[in-house]
Order: C-alpha cells, then structure tokens, then sequence
C-alpha cells in the first residue's frame, strides 16, 4: 500500500530554501559511508533531501528500515 503521506520535495512550498543544518550533517555521514565527496554546500532543502535519499539506497538504509518495519508488522 502506497504512503500518500510523502509529498515529493518536488513539491515542498520551502523545498528552494537552503538545506537545514539537520541535512547537511546527515548528506556529511552518508557522503563518508559511500565513500563520496561531500556535496556542494549551495543546496536547497528539496535537492538535500533527494541527495539524501539516493545516498540511503547506496547505502543500503532504505532496505534495512523496511526489514525493521515489517518485522513490527
């Protein structure tokens, strides 16, 4: 079952603000872990949050985060 919770960053009223300290240190671990440059310190919230997410899947977070929750289920 689909989440229409997520709206896409696309989308986000604030998603041309500048990324959130928050992001920059989450982009900053996840850059480490995939062994790639820290990227461009000029984004905006919704670029961040995209990088962030591409990162995880590199990173194998994402499948990691649905094995937990279907082991709640």
């Amino acid at each position: 079952m689909a989440d229409n919770t997520e709206k896409d960053p696309k989308d986000w009223v604030s998603g041309d603000d500048p990324m959130t300290g928050a992001q920059e240190s989450y982009l900053k671990t996840l850059s480490e872990q995939a062994h790639k440059p820290m990227p461009d310190k000029n984004l905006t919230k919704a670029e961040a949050s995209a990088l962030i997410d591409k990162l995880r899947g590199k990173n194998g977070l994402e499948e990691q985060r649905r094995t937990r929750e279907v082991g709640r289920s």
